[in-house]
């Protein structure tokens, strides 16, 4: 009889723990996925983001440029500037928690809008790989460039960031009394990126693809760097999107320290593709009512982070798109909902 009142008060102590790990639970608790996001972080500033950053709970974080402020051409001390950012406590706690990636911008590339004339770029890209964590025998330490793809979850629940590189390949900018005027014959990514790019896009069976630009995409204004000052380039990326035609594209960039939604109607394409700029990390500017006729809703002229968060669903993925604040409040929002490709009928 003893012996049955220990049998019983074991099974009460284990079924909570034999819960926690049933396949129903770890299949509930898989429903969504959360990732952050962001740009434009002064190592050398106060960096009040990373508890609302951590608050959220993200699965992935994305570093989307100017991830420090190397501004040199001494390699010791962009070195020093990255193990500076490393050691910050809130990162470290970041780091502790979520894995990390990302792409670069002009200022831990280099200094304020360098481009492919930079002669330190591979020593450069060195030190940003070490920054991201990336294995010695990575094949993109081999690569002149450091764009790659980074793939979150499997089957109908995958994910594929496309990390692009826009500094190491650019032309230079025209720029003419402070605006960037269009260099038609110019390019970004240069032709190696560009039939990676389309290698990755094709026949994807990821859910969504997330593509990563430290420069914004869709806008349309010169007074800021944007691939509008490349028109060609620009043209060609769109266009890619509709010849290769991946499921649920959206586009994430940094760079202009503000927040800001845009959207663009692409062939082939149920809805608009939708772009989340999320940009000053340490530092902002006041929010502009110009520059952009893609943008949807204000611009936010606050320190901000930027949150994907999917919701997997049987027959469709809700997606929310938004711009938190260092309370984690919520400054902007856009929510999105997509039919579910069957994994069995996805392209190979």
């Amino acid at each position: 009889m003893l012996a049955n009142k220990h049998i019983i008060r074991l099974v009460a102590l284990l079924l909570p723990a034999l819960y926690l790990v049933s396949p129903f639970n770890l299949q509930a608790q898989s429903r969504q996925t959360t990732i952050a996001f962001g740009s434009c972080n002064n190592q050398d500033e106060p960096q009040p983001l990373w508890p609302a950053i951590l608050e959220s709970r993200p699965d992935l974080w994305v570093w989307l440029g100017d991830n420090i402020y190397g501004d040199t051409r001494n390699m010791d001390t962009l070195a020093s500037k990255y193990n500076r950012q490393k050691q910050h406590p809130g990162y470290q706690a970041l780091l502790q928690n979520t894995a990390i990636t990302g792409t670069w911008d002009d200022h831990d590339y280099g200094f304020n809008d360098a481009d492919g004339e930079y002669n330190q770029k591979a020593q450069s890209q060195q030190l940003f790989l070490d920054f991201m964590g990336v294995p010695a025998d990575d094949p993109v330490r081999n690569q002149e460039g450091i764009y790659r793809s980074y793939t979150l979850g499997e089957g109908d629940q995958k994910v594929k960031i496309l990390l692009l590189d826009g500094r190491y390949h650019r032309d230079p900018f025209h720029e003419l009394f402070g605006l960037y005027l269009p260099n038609f014959g110019g390019d970004i990514l240069g032709e190696a990126q560009w039939q990676w790019l389309e290698r990755e896009l094709t026949n994807s069976d990821a859910q969504i693809h997330i593509i990563a630009s430290g420069m914004q995409i869709l806008p349309t204004g010169h007074a800021y760097t944007s691939w509008s000052a490349y028109p060609n380039a620009r043209k060609r990326l769109l266009r890619l999107l509709e010849t290769t035609q991946p499921a649920n594209p959206i586009l994430l960039s940094g760079d202009r320290h503000v927040g800001e939604l845009a959207n663009i109607k692409l062939e082939g394409y149920r809805q608009p593709v939708y772009e989340i700029t999320s940009s000053g990390m340490t530092h902002h500017r006041e929010p502009s009512k110009r520059g952009n006729r893609h943008r949807i809703g204000d611009q936010v002229g606050a320190l901000n982070f930027g949150i994907l968060q999917i919701g997997w669903e049987e027959a469709a993925t809700n997606l929310t798109l938004q711009i938190r604040g260092v309370r984690n409040e919520v400054l902007l929002e856009q929510k999105l909902q997509f039919d579910k490709i069957p994994v069995q009928l996805s392209r190979h």
